[in-house]
């Protein structure tokens, strides 16, 4: 086997990288959360704003199937390349949370009387 090793620059490089994108991502999150605040009282200053309404219903719905095909699909291919291992809790996180988000869709008493 050749054994080739990486230059301390080339390390160091790599190892920035992420660094600097999570920073970015976190400063272009920061600016737009307070875009969204000014924008929000400024609505409020001139009585133009209006409360958007969070449907949990659809959410919880759409999410637990998602969650549920996705999880079974990861289970399924965790299982047969891995066989009975941690690998398999990739699968079965995302396939348990959505059957818990299609129970409470189900036994919610709220969405029953809408």
């Amino acid at each position: 086997m050749n054994n080739q090793v990486t230059s301390a620059a080339a390390q160091v490089i790599v190892a920035v990288i992420p660094i600097v994108g999570i920073v970015i991502a976190g400063i272009i999150l920061f600016f737009y959360l307070l875009w969204a605040h000014h924008e929000a009282k400024l609505k409020i200053r001139t009585g133009v704003y209006k409360k958007s309404e969070f449907d949990l219903k659809t959410f919880s719905l759409l999410a637990g199937i998602l969650l549920v095909g996705i999880g079974f699909i990861l289970t399924l291919s965790f299982a047969v390349i891995d066989g009975f291992s941690y690998a398999l809790l990739g699968g079965l996180l995302p396939f348990i949370i959505g059957v818990c988000l299609l129970i409470f869709y189900k036994v919610n008493p709220d969405f029953k009387s809408k």
